[in-house]
């Protein structure tokens, strides 16, 4: 079947999770909107990254204000939004997994790009984007 979706359509999906577990289900019901679906490795990257963070903003940012999924024909994007200014930071991984430190580094290995915007009226969003 030939895809006659236009270049520029894009879904759209909209929640505001309270744990990274909320967030996966949140993910793979989007996901299953998707034709064509993306391919498997893309749905595990993309389970890791809303898990991280959400992870991250729910740690480090006093929770998630919004958390959205896009789609369009080249990419899926997580765009995760939080009341705090400050930017993520690499701090160096606690190998005895107390502190943690592991979670942004694999969320910029695993996207293809990751931006970090300010809010107007304060906070920030987290954009993580990955080839579809």
């Amino acid at each position: 079947m030939k895809d006659t979706t236009p270049h520029d359509a894009q879904l759209e999906f909209v929640c505001r999770p309270e744990r990274a577990a909320e967030a996966r289900e949140a993910i793979t019901a989007f996901l299953e909107r998707l034709d064509p679906k993306p391919r498997a490795e893309t749905v595990q990257n993309l389970l890791l990254l809303v898990s991280e963070l959400v992870t991250n903003a729910i740690r480090h940012a006093g929770g998630v204000s919004a958390l959205r999924f896009a789609a369009d024909r080249c990419a899926l994007q997580i765009k995760v939004s939080d009341q705090s200014s400050a930017h993520p930071q690499d701090r160096t991984p606690d190998l005895t997994g107390r502190t943690g430190g592991f979670g942004w580094p694999m969320i910029r290995r695993l996207a293809h790009d990751v931006q970090v915007r300010s809010r107007e009226g304060g906070g920030k969003i987290v954009v993580a984007t990955v080839g579809r």
